[in-house]
């Protein structure tokens, strides 16, 4: 399925996606490339780990529809759309392009974006607060054995689904859910994002990388993780007034979590 252009689809002034890992092959990419085609922003933020180049050194892998999404992509910076790509440790490579532009496409290391509210918002992949994390293996696990085991089931499990007319759901997300390691692990990996967007006195930080949608307000500062394409299926969007949703993108399209953020005190930086 190609990327069109259609007069009906959903206009979101900004769109968040991440952690979509092209060229692996549990990338769940058809999903993502029904997302793009069904929806029109002003400005398409990739926060890290769009293509997998460490899966594909271990072994090579690209599926038809791979390719279509980033075509997709670069059709939507052609027509207009400002796409930022902040690579992750996955796409580490294309850090060497920051303060470029390719193929119609910003890269930066970091970038601030002022919402409609007037809110600003930190957005970094998140693999900088792998050293502040005492988990540090578990939030690196995409490549490992046990995460592959992780989405084999979570494979396995879809197609049974299917087979019965059910919609997409992730095991592998159910599952670590209910690990106590993973949980303190996100809850770390959460407190450094959090800590950082303080000290860089911003209204909140958008991040990726651990593949854990959420979208809350601790301590004034608004957490959002747009998730991944992988297990989860989610995307972060910025509505006309300003209101941030977290969507979840399958057979079955739901509004995760939803915040209005225009009566969050401004943040002022500690500089």
């Amino acid at each position: 399925m190609d990327c069109k252009e259609k007069t009906s689809n959903v206009y979101y002034p900004a769109v968040w996606i991440s952690d979509v890992h092209l060229g692996y092959k549990d990338c769940q990419a058809h999903y993502l490339l029904d997302f793009l085609n069904r929806i029109d922003c002003g400005t398409l933020y990739l926060v890290g780990d769009i293509v997998d180049l460490w899966s594909m050194k271990r072994q090579f892998y690209w599926h038809q529809s791979h390719y279509e999404v980033l075509a997709c992509i670069q059709r939507k910076a052609q027509s207009g759309t400002r796409v930022i790509y902040i690579p992750g440790n996955h796409d580490e490579t294309f850090r060497y392009y920051v303060n470029n532009t390719l193929f119609g496409v910003e890269v930066h290391q970091q970038y601030i974006h002022t919402t409609a509210a007037n809110k600003r918002f930190l957005l970094i992949h998140g693999d900088d607060f792998d050293s502040a994390t005492r988990y540090n293996k578990f939030i690196s696990l995409v490549g490992d054995a046990g995460y592959d085991l992780l989405l084999f089931l979570n494979r396995w499990t879809n197609r049974t689904r299917r087979l019965f007319g059910g919609h997409y759901w992730s095991l592998a997300s159910w599952i670590k859910a209910r690990v106590h390691k993973a949980r303190e692990a996100i809850e770390a990996f959460e407190n450094a994002a959090i800590y950082e967007a303080k000290r860089q006195g911003v209204d909140g930080i958008i991040c990726g990388h651990i593949h854990h949608p959420q979208l809350k307000v601790v301590d004034g500062i608004v957490y959002c993780n747009d998730g991944d394409w992988i297990e989860n299926c989610t995307a972060l969007v910025e509505n006309d007034n300003g209101r941030i949703e977290l969507i979840h993108w399958s057979e079955k399209q739901t509004i995760l979590e939803s915040a209005d953020i225009s009566d969050i005190q401004t943040t002022q930086s500690a500089a």
